[in-house]
């Protein structure tokens, strides 16, 4: 039996491809013992339990970015965490660790390395984490996403993905879906999702946006993130086109609003784009502005060839939500255009490359 340790956390972009990971290595190896390293403050605190995974809880240890108190305090919470991370490998017998980045894989890395356990690393974005550029240090089993991303010993793979949405049938799926969510059929649909943690810029657009696109005929699902939903967010109906706006919290289940979307508009968040990719969903992009630059990087190839649309964060306001939406998604051909632009840019058997160097690095 192969025991495999996976580490990764704080956002979906580091817990989903753990997830679609985790569920093919069960496929390919039903046998597998498979354990996920997490951290109380993280998403995976709810969505790998949710997946049927067993999660093992270590300290959080975020990085300062000011020189403040709290960088003192570093090395004793990483030394914490790594014999954290060490008890729960040595404790499960690891034959391999595979790191997927965020505040939870450093100290798993380290743990590793000093149990002379193999490690395989997947970096998610076009820009590396500190994280998963530590790691290569340590091994040279890295896998990464994008093209160009700049980490030692890397290879192109992809990004691993849930099953439900690289083989997402949009015709079986949608009616259900549609129905799930209040939305009409034959009218032109819009999903605007700021990512797990949501996005207070793209909420505000799309809220000044959302009257006139509903008055020209244009529904919108709107998932706004559980921090930014409130009660009295209600659905909203134009009488006169029939068309609504339909605001949610979180979908768990992201392949049913991408199986009613025409267009959508988020963050350039690796998952995300990767995802647009996989369905074949033309996109309007507006990478975060904040962090190392690495959204920005993740939209280059995609807007590159036509699949997708890019938009500043600054300049992401209701009126220009409408001067894009409306013409794009009422125009069929371009749409068909920028679908057609997507497909095949990038390997879409990515959690199949991923589970052959895990097994790999574990047989020996």
């Amino acid at each position: 039996m192969t025991n495999v340790v996976l580490a990764g956390g704080g956002t979906a972009g580091h817990t989903s491809p753990l997830i679609a990971t985790a569920h093919r290595l069960r496929e390919r190896e039903p046998g597998v013992s498979l354990v996920a390293i997490g951290t109380p403050k993280g998403l995976e605190s709810r969505v790998v339990p949710a997946a049927g995974l067993d999660l093992q809880l270590i300290d959080p240890v975020p990085l300062p970015r000011r020189l403040t108190l709290d960088l003192v305090k570093v090395p004793l919470r990483l030394r914490r965490a790594i014999n954290q991370a060490r008890h729960i490998l040595k404790n499960h017998q690891a034959d391999v660790l595979v790191g997927f980045g965020g505040y939870v894989s450093m100290p798993a890395y380290f743990a590793a390395r000093a149990l002379r356990i193999p490690i395989v690393v997947h970096e998610q974005n076009a820009v590396p984490g500190l994280a998963n550029k530590v790691a290569t240090r340590f091994t040279d089993r890295v896998a990464v996403t994008f093209p160009g991303t700049p980490l030692r010993h890397s290879r192109v793979i992809g990004m691993p993905l849930r099953s439900e949405i690289t083989g997402m049938d949009r015709e079986a799926l949608a009616p259900a879906a549609r129905h799930e969510f209040g939305l009409e059929e034959g009218l032109p649909t819009v999903l605007v999702s700021g990512g797990s943690q949501g996005a207070r810029s793209i909420n505000a657009a799309i809220t000044a946006a959302y009257p006139e696109l509903i008055a020209r005929g244009i529904q919108v699902l709107h998932v706004l993130g559980p921090k930014n939903f409130r009660a009295e967010m209600v659905p909203v109906v134009d009488e006169a086109t029939g068309a609504s706006y339909r605001p949610v919290a979180y979908v768990d289940a992201m392949e049913k609003a991408y199986a009613v979307a025409d267009l959508m508009v988020g963050r350039s968040g690796a998952g995300t784009v990767m995802e647009t990719i996989a369905v074949g969903l033309p996109a309007v992009l507006v990478p975060l502005p904040h962090g190392n630059g690495e959204q920005a990087r993740n939209a280059d190839s995609l807007v590159a060839a036509g699949g997708a649309i890019r938009l500043s964060d600054i300049r992401c306001t209701g009126d220009a939500l409408v001067d894009i939406i409306a013409p794009l998604v009422t125009d069929p051909d371009r749409l068909a255009r920028m679908r057609a632009a997507g497909r095949g840019m990038l390997p879409g058997n990515a959690a199949d490359l991923l589970c052959d160097m895990i097994l790999e690095a574990a047989a020996r």
